[in-house]
């Protein structure tokens, strides 16, 4: 009888084979075998991401081992999880699967994920998944984490002046992949076996960062916990991702909260109200204008000052306490000010100014006055 092959055996018994190695699960109150898992969440929060790995553009199975790949498979999302300052929990895992791979690929494969979980995050299990047959092989994983009762620690986090840190062996991956593509490929262009007797320490070093990446998940646990501001994955490349990061701080409204300050409304009564604004998934408080106005304003619209804040609203450290209190939540502020609305009061400096020395006024630019051309000779300047 020849090699068993994923055509021979049916979905459950692929699914048994997939159980056997890795094991028992962990936190599933209805697991495999249901509609769908069912799991506890301490903490009230999950972070959810996910990556797919297609034969082709993202493996070579002449380049990796089933079980090369199915480490890397978890330890990419595991990656992003930690990145976001949670503890991973469990993976959701389908496979899209040739049905001429002999059926010990899957066992091989599964063991790549319990060498992943053992080794990066300790505690976490697949859960779940789905399996079906496909001419090209596909590796799909979700996968899921929690935040233990803190704020996840987001990209958008990040602030001029910060300090930036960088875990793992920057250029290991890069280099392993130019080595595949440089030195395993026939006349043809197509992969060949890895020859692993003709490469140095080094090279050997470099090729397992690219086919099997070991994440530090657990110092990713450890900045979030430690107050770093932001955090992100950076498995594309440093410049890549750190133009990423700087890039997320630009980031596009989803949903706003209009903000009406005014001596009766401050930036102390605004910061209270955040943590609830966060729970209905607001991303901006949207503010009337925060500039000096007439004494009393009840909308800022009348500025007298554009060059100080309203002191109805609160000082200058009140309002820096309210932005630390927005970015604390991974809030953002969309202010609104309309540059031509000012006071013509008693009050405004650059007005009276222009009043008293006319078209020779530092500020005189500044208002739209018909000095000479109005067509009525008394109002001119």
């Amino acid at each position: 009888m020849g090699e068993l092959r994923v055509r021979d055996v049916s979905e459950a018994e692929l699914l048994r084979r997939i159980l056997r190695v890795i094991g028992p699960l962990s936190r599933d109150e209805v697991g495999p075998g249901d509609d769908a898992a069912v799991l506890a969440v301490p903490g009230g929060r999950d972070v959810a991401t996910t990556d797919t790995l297609v034969h082709g553009p993202d493996f070579r199975l002449a380049w990796t081992s089933p079980r090369d790949l199915g480490y890397k498979a978890a330890a990419v999302n595991l990656a992003d999880v930690a990145a976001m300052g949670a503890r991973p929990t469990a993976l959701l895992v389908a496979l899209a699967l040739p049905d001429s791979l002999p059926a010990a690929f899957v066992d091989d494969l599964a063991t790549g994920f319990r060498d992943a979980l053992d080794e990066l995050a300790p505690g976490c299990a697949v859960e779940g998944g789905d399996l079906t047959v496909s001419d090209t092989l596909t590796v799909a994983v979700t996968a899921l984490g929690v935040l233990d009762g803190v704020s996840p620690v987001l990209r958008s986090g990040a602030r001029p002046g910060d300090d930036v840190a960088v875990a793992g062996d920057l250029g290991a991956a890069a280099r392993g992949l130019r080595l595949l593509f440089t030195r395993f490929r026939d006349d043809e262009g197509r992969p060949v076996a890895v020859d692993l007797a003709s490469l140095t320490e080094r090279e050997r070093r470099d090729l397992s960062a690219q086919l099997r990446p070991q994440p530090p998940v657990r110092l990713g646990l450890a900045a979030a916990r430690a107050g770093a501001t932001a955090l992100m994955d950076v498995s594309d490349g440093l410049i890549l991702d750190a133009t990423r990061l700087a890039d997320s701080r630009r980031r596009v409204p989803g949903a706003t909260y209009r903000l009406q300050m005014h001596g009766g409304y401050t930036f102390r009564d605004a910061a209270r109200i955040l943590p609830y604004l966060h729970s209905l998934g607001i991303t901006h408080a949207y503010s009337s204008s925060l500039l000096a106005a007439n004494p009393g304003s009840t909308h800022g619209y009348d500025v007298i000052d554009p060059g100080r804040l309203n002191p109805e609203v609160g000082s200058e450290a009140e309002f820096a306490g309210w932005v630390a209190a927005l970015r604390d939540l991974g809030l953002g502020l969309v202010l609104d000010t309309v540059p031509n609305h000012m006071s013509v009061g008693y009050g405004n400096a650059w007005w009276n100014d222009v009043l008293e020395h006319g078209p020779s006024s530092t500020y005189a630019a500044y208002f739209d006055i018909a000095w000479t051309d109005h067509p009525r000779q008394r109002l001119h300047g």
